[in-house]
């Protein structure tokens, strides 16, 4: 007869405290190069994303995800008609367009001042 119950795949202890307390890792350990690989490529699209200046165009695609985001909200969860819900959401992009961009400026800027300093 087959077993009912599936076997668990860790095996894992509980303490008293209700932490609980794990194996490491049981498999090949990376080399050097792996690890520095791995960590290269994560950072490195971070890094070059926050390098970018600020531009118009981002702010207006964000803008326009917020504002699409926000009609939607106005129309189906906070009942408005949907000729109201869209010129909410106009409303919305006049107004995250520039905040957005400003923002993005203000940070920008700041890295810049940090990264001079360092």
């Amino acid at each position: 007869m087959a077993q009912a119950k599936r076997n668990r795949r860790r095996k894992h202890r509980g303490t008293q405290a209700g932490t609980v307390e794990r194996r490491g890792r049981t498999g090949r350990a990376q080399t050097q190069a792996e690890a520095k690989q791995i960590s290269r490529r994560g950072g490195a699209d971070r890094a070059s994303r926050e390098l970018r200046p600020p531009t118009w165009r981002g702010s207006a695609v964000r803008a326009l995800i917020a504002a699409v985001l926000f009609g939607v909200v106005a129309i189906f969860l906070l009942d408005q008609p949907p000729l109201s819900g869209v010129l909410l959401a106009a409303i919305m992009v006049l107004v995250y367009l520039p905040v957005g961009y400003y923002t993005d400026r203000f940070m920008y800027r700041r890295r810049q001042r940090a990264a001079g300093r360092a």
